[in-house]
């Protein structure tokens, strides 16, 4: 089944795409940055960067973090943090209901090619 991806290029040089939400979704589940990262096959510095880009790219933070010890640390999201994901999956179902007839005529198009020699 076709699908569709979505990036958003923001002015001057920011980018939202799917990667960077599926990251703030899985620190939503795991409660970490690590453990998020970890999650996506990513190392923490990794992970780290993506959430500090996004919160230079909007002026405010994504994430707030509590550095381990005792009780060990933890992230969730901010309200705008949760905004944002919210935004993202939004637009993104909004443009699939627009172009899945076009998915599904080029679905249907890749389906009918003629099979490959062997």
């Amino acid at each position: 089944m076709a699908s569709l991806s979505i990036r958003i290029d923001l002015d001057p040089d920011g980018r939202i795409g799917p990667g960077k939400i599926a990251l703030l979704e899985a620190i939503v589940r795991t409660g970490s940055i690590s453990a998020g990262g970890r999650a996506m096959e990513m190392s923490y510095r990794r992970a780290w960067d993506l959430v500090d880009e996004l919160g230079r790219l909007f002026g405010e933070p994504v994430i707030v973090s509590q550095t381990g010890g005792k009780h060990g640390g933890g992230a969730r999201l901010t309200p705008f943090g949760e905004q944002l994901i919210e935004s993202y999956r939004l637009i993104e179902r909004l443009a699939t209901a627009a172009a899945q007839p076009h998915l599904d005529a080029l679905q249907a198009q890749a389906a009918q090619r003629p099979a490959a020699a062997d």
